[in-house]
């Protein structure tokens, strides 16, 4: 008898679910420091908003994407609410998406280690 719990989704599903966050955090963390230096360039001393207005809509995607990624990772593992909104404000803070991206895998292969443990057969992928 398996002692997986079964609110939890398959391992096959949080890995995937785990692949698709990293990418988003990285990318969301590249696109926090872009954002940056588009604010710099609008009020700093050339004064030009024209790359702000071009990348701050890119930006809001991307960051939609993050936090849809963190939602379905965080749904799939089942976090509580707390974890996935503290989660979701590590996108409005320079450095943090990577910092979180790296606490994040370490639990979720923990995750999927004890998972392994317990016996579920579809641990692979």
């Amino acid at each position: 008898m398996s002692t997986y719990p079964t609110t939890l989704a398959r391992p096959a599903q949080i890995r995937s679910a785990l692949r698709f966050y990293r990418v988003m955090a990285v990318i969301a963390g590249i696109a926090l420091f872009v954002l940056l230096a588009a604010m710099f360039v609008k009020y700093g001393p050339p004064q030009n908003p024209s790359f702000s207005a071009v990348w701050s809509p890119i930006h809001g995607v991307i960051y939609l994407g993050y936090a849809v990624s963190i939602a379905n990772l965080g749904f799939k593992s089942g976090w509580g609410l707390k974890r996935i909104v503290l989660n979701l404000l590590t996108g409005f803070v320079p450095l943090l998406p990577f910092v979180a991206e790296q606490r994040v895998t370490r639990s979720t292969e923990a995750l999927l280690s004890r998972a392994y443990v317990a016996g579920d057969g579809s641990t692979a992928g």
